[in-house]
């Protein structure tokens, strides 16, 4: 029991797979790669003599980590990387000139960067390798006094976050990721839905820092549950939800059969089918029974118009009153695609096609309404 213990122990250690396209990753590396040889030219320029002064110090490889791989990260904003470095550096000299002990003075140097950089909110773990460098680079560094504040730190910290402005800038890419004011909730109502204000006691109550923004990780959690709400839609079809015991009527069938048909049973649209039963066209109750307007004097004349035709030997056929332009959706069709037709295109009655496109039901509005009503319920019983 203790080596399988052990072995689930060891397993905490494995890496999480990154969720990251290989390009994303190549566009890393690619981003690190000048923006230290820029900021290694730029420090040249300005330096000059790289004996009294470093080019480069390592921290600055650290930093290009969080600026160009993880860009959306706090630890890697503008503030962090420019105040983290130099309060850190000032720390580390200050400890260097104070404490006579080598490791006495790394220890506290790191300590208390570390809590200047939380009083600042410029957290950047670079910067703790910049207060040791102060502490431990030798005579060289020792030799700058807080000078080392100025050159080589701010100088190479602002040649360095200047590259990856620049970068981010030409490949298309959001940075930096200032904070931004809360923005009003987009997802759907829902017994899961969840605000601001919940995020932010949540993050209270953790007993760590997150790496990752706050806006960042609302607008994923939103974009999450935009996902799920969708997905839950997605699975409920039109099969769930439609009528399947069907009135339709055939090309061939007399205006007033169909109106009879459609009084007797209480719809206010019939499907049209050929012998094959595939939907050919829809009659309304309207196209049956046109509602006339215009008062008595359009009675009147819709009267004379009748006597003038004299009597008709054929009745009126379906066929000549039904609407052939029929919109329909088949049975594996998920009930969120219905919702722009009844929305947006003035479709009140849409037939169901199953095998061989024949008609299988149809759907109205209130079937939809009360198809989105179950599915909603059936999604907050998921989620309990």
């Amino acid at each position: 029991m203790s080596r399988i213990a052990l072995l689930r122990w060891l397993q905490g250690f494995l890496p999480a797979p990154v969720a990251l396209r290989w390009t994303e990753r190549l566009r890393a590396g690619l981003g690190a790669l000048i923006g230290i040889a820029l900021t290694g030219g730029i420090a040249h320029l300005l330096i000059g003599d790289a004996s009294a002064i470093p080019l480069l110090i390592a921290p600055m490889g650290a930093s290009a980590v969080l600026l160009f791989a993880v860009p959306a990260s706090p630890l890697a904003q503008p503030w962090s990387i420019i105040g983290g470095n130099i309060v850190s550096a000032a720390v580390g000299v200050t400890c260097a000139l104070l404490v006579h002990d080598p490791i006495d003075a790394a220890a506290l140097a790191v300590c208390l960067a570390i809590c200047a950089m939380f009083a600042l909110r410029c957290v950047h773990p670079p910067s703790g390798a910049v207060a040791l460098t102060a502490v431990l680079g030798g005579p060289p560094v020792h030799a700058l006094g807080y000078g080392f504040v100025i050159a080589p730190v701010a100088i190479q910290s602002a040649a360095l976050l200047a590259s990856a402005i620049v970068f981010h800038a030409l490949t298309g890419h959001r940075y930096p990721h200032g904070h931004a004011a809360p923005k009003p909730a987009t997802a759907p109502p829902d017994a899961a839905a969840f605000t601001r204000a919940d995020l932010q006691a949540v993050l209270a109550r953790r007993s760590e820092m997150l790496d990752v923004d706050p806006d960042d990780l609302e607008a994923l959690l939103r974009e999450t549950q935009l996902q799920a709400y969708a997905r839950r839609f997605t699975e409920f079809t039109c099969a769930d939800i439609m009528s399947r015991a069907i009135v339709s009527v055939t090309p061939d069938t007399s205006a007033q059969a169909a109106l009879a048909l459609i009084d007797r049973h209480r719809v206010k649209a019939l499907p049209v089918i050929d012998a094959t039963r595939r939907v050919c066209g829809i009659v309304t109750r309207a196209d049956l029974a046109p509602v006339r307007r215009g008062g008595i004097a359009q009675s009147v004349k819709q009267a004379i118009e009748r006597l003038m035709r004299g009597p008709s030997t054929t009745p009126r056929r379906v066929a000549s009153l039904m609407t052939t332009d029929v919109c329909t959706v088949t049975t594996n069709t998920a009930i969120a695609e219905l919702v722009p037709m009844f929305a947006h295109f003035g479709h009140h009655h849409i037939p169901v096609v199953g095998a061989h496109d024949q008609l299988a039901g149809m759907i109205t509005e209130t079937d939809l309404i009360s198809g989105l009503y179950w599915q909603s319920l059936s999604g907050e019983r998921k989620t309990a």
